[in-house]
């Protein structure tokens, strides 16, 4: 577990380091880049996030979970590191669009495999740790850039990489258990062969886009994209924005290390409230909690209040994502959770590739930091709207491998 742990905190840095080195790209390079451009290369690792996270499973079954852990692991730190070594933009974003294959194929495997490991009622806790790693990936990206860009330059934050290839890979190969990939293709066999023996447990994006699952699942898929755009936009961009408004490198990097430190937070936070109050209930609230953060920033306050905001930001964002993820794997029956969660995260990476997109043009038009606020808090409700439809439809409670709970006994 400790493995798989350091290797979503490596992918987690990876993944938001971008967002430190924004400025160093366009000063600091003959890249010819604008803000525009910025939001195209940003994207790029997001679109490799989304085919990896597609193709995660049946690689998994093809290879098993060891060696897809291993393979994804491998593949976005070389390619992060070649990040440093990149002669031009294009390149540059060619590096992270197979790095973001790597990246976006490494959660979902590990999860799984930890998933497999532990207890079932130590599950939910150690989905809460895992996913801890990605913010806490993105606090050491901005703690190691506020001395190292300066010092160092912007290509040493990519060849921090090395570490993971050359520690904790390493630690994989000796560690991680071996699933067979057979044995996982016997069990999904069995599987397949009760499903098909039942008339009602149709499995498959069949079943799922289908009475009593089709409702829900758009609502839960497209509250996904909602809160991806939001989290992993601030994420990105963040950074840039604060320049914008008059912050140097050093308060810039700081502001996204409160972003982080607040999903952090919001980890252990909305863990304890999806337990207690129920998923989907917790994140409506978390979600309207960091709209109506952002949308404050637009009232220039002080600089400690902004702090206190993007913490708040962070704990209601990435909240609101653990606590998707959460609900989905609770709602469904055993035979569809695996392809609820893909429907729902595929989806979802939409949001993940338009945001830098969309904050880019905002930014290269004029439209100033307070439009990504604005964007990014939008999205924010819009994910607190979609789960009270869910709430309204009656799936805000637990399912279990029988079918979905009716709408009354929520």
């Amino acid at each position: 577990m400790l493995v798989c742990w350091l290797l979503v905190v490596f992918d987690g840095y990876d993944l938001i380091v971008f967002g430190t080195v924004q400025s160093s790209l366009v000063n600091d390079t003959d890249w010819g880049l604008t803000d525009a451009g910025l939001g195209v290369v940003g994207s790029m690792a997001f679109v490799g996030m989304m085919i990896g996270a597609l193709f995660a499973g049946r690689l998994a079954d093809a290879l098993g979970r060891r060696r897809t852990i291993l393979a994804c692991a491998i593949t976005f730190s070389v390619f992060t590191i070649l990040c440093a070594f990149a002669p031009s933009a294009w390149v540059f974003g060619a590096f992270r669009l197979v790095a973001g294959i790597g990246l976006g194929g490494l959660v979902p495997s590990a999860n799984a495999m930890v998933a497999e490991l532990v207890p079932d009622r130590w599950r939910s806790s150690i989905a809460t740790l895992m996913m801890s790693g990605v913010p806490i990936g993105g606090s050491l990206a901005a703690l190691i850039g506020i001395p190292m860009i300066p010092a160092l330059g912007w290509p040493s934050m990519f060849l921090v990489a090395a570490i993971a290839l050359v520690v904790v890979v390493p630690l994989g190969f000796a560690y991680l258990p071996e699933t067979l990939a057979s044995e996982d293709r016997a069990r999904k066999g069995a599987a397949a062969g009760t499903a098909s023996a039942s008339p009602e447990r149709v499995g498959g994006y069949a079943g799922l886009l289908r009475q009593p699952y089709l409702l829900v699942s758009i609502m839960f898929a497209l509250a996904t994209l909602a809160t991806l755009f939001a989290w992993y936009g601030l994420g990105t961009w963040l950074p840039r924005a604060m320049e914008s408004l008059g912050y140097n490198l050093g308060s810039a990097l700081t502001f996204s290390l409160s972003l982080n430190i607040g999903a952090v937070m919001g980890s252990i936070v909305t863990a304890w409230a999806g337990d207690r109050y129920g998923a989907v209930k917790s994140g409506v609230v978390a979600a309207a909690l960091a709209g109506v953060a952002l949308l404050a920033l637009l009232f220039s306050p002080p600089v400690w209040l902004v702090y206190v905001i993007l913490m708040v930001a962070g704990v209601g964002t990435h909240g609101t994502q653990c606590l998707i993820i959460a609900a989905v794997s609770n709602h469904y029956p055993g035979y569809l959770r695996g392809t609820a969660l893909g429907w729902a995260l595929g989806v979802g990476r939409l949001g993940a590739v338009t945001a830098p997109l969309v904050a880019g043009f905002l930014l290269n038009n004029g439209y100033g930091a307070g439009s990504l606020f604005v964007a990014f808090g939008i999205a924010a409700g819009l994910a607190a709207i979609l789960q009270v439809i869910i709430i309204a439809q009656g799936h805000g409670g637990r399912s279990t491998d029988r079918g979905v709970q009716a709408p009354a006994a929520s």
